[in-house]
């Protein structure tokens, strides 16, 4: 869906309503290389909302989830700078808005979706593998040496230790718990599908309107024509590479990325 020939560059004289339009795609993680963290993204969302006195924000979300913390961190921060400067933020989904991903979409007063776009999925994954078979087969004995009980939990080298796998679900249950009263609180009583919805299970665009989780089908500039106007002028912010990144001096590292991003996206069939 090709909708950017109708964003036009900003003009200080223009009496014309502005909107700005931050882009957030890709998975959700920590520090400045993450494709989505706070410290990444933090300076464009700030300027979109400081830049040109916008009548509102329109959050462009394509996020398979990732991180909950820096979820929560960007969320705050659009939060945070919508309610000081009284400006209204609109969520737009392309393919996907999946677990923190849909945690960015809630920072919003209305979510929009296409009509096959993947929303849903609010619940929390800790996954990782087991090699103490492998090890015992090649003649490799783990040793670890710590200075309290819990200081070497679910070390992937050792066998799995019941205690700290219920220890797990508890952090996990508690972080579900969190995720789930950020979406009640954000969308209160536009929810219908009962606790059901916090499954982790995730559904398209128009099941999840008709679940409460989003406000309806609409794209971006059809839908900001609306509810500002046809003469509404749509300026992007995203975020820029950096020096090294443009000069391929960290391709390693940008290959890895991109290689658990796809492996992200494809959790939803993307």
């Amino acid at each position: 869906m090709n909708r950017w020939p109708a964003i036009k560059r900003f003009s200080p004289f223009s009496q014309s309503p502005r909107v700005s339009v931050v882009r957030l795609h890709g998975s959700i993680g920590s520090g400045p290389r993450a494709a989505l963290s706070d410290e990444a993204i933090g300076t464009v969302i700030e300027k979109a909302f400081r830049k040109g006195r916008p009548k509102a924000v329109a959050l462009l979300i394509n996020s398979p989830g990732g991180s909950p913390v820096q979820s929560s961190l960007i969320a705050a921060r659009i939060r945070r700078l919508a309610e000081e400067k009284d400006i209204p933020v609109h969520a737009f989904v392309e393919d996907v808005a999946a677990s923190g991903g849909y945690w960015l979409a809630c920072a919003a007063d209305d979510i929009w979706t296409d009509f096959g776009s993947i929303v849903g999925s609010i619940g929390v994954i800790s996954a990782g593998f087991g090699a103490p078979v492998f090890l015992a087969r090649q003649g490799l004995e783990r040793r670890v040496y710590t200075s309290g009980k819990s200081k070497s939990q679910l070390d992937p080298f050792k066998p799995e230790n019941e205690e700290d796998v219920e220890r797990l679900k508890t952090l996990l249950g508690d972080m579900h718990a969190g995720f789930i009263d950020y979406v009640k609180s954000r969308r209160g009583d536009r929810l219908r599908g009962g606790e059901d919805i916090f499954s982790g299970e995730f559904w398209l665009g128009r099941r999840a309107a008709n679940l409460g989780l989003v406000d309806g089908e609409a794209h971006l500039v059809p839908k900001l024509k609306e509810l500002y106007g046809d003469d509404v002028r749509l300026s992007l912010f995203k975020r820029k590479k950096g020096l090294f990144a443009r000069f391929g001096a960290s391709a390693a590292q940008d290959a890895l990325a991109a290689i658990e991003e796809r492996a992200d996206f494809a959790r939803f069939g993307l």
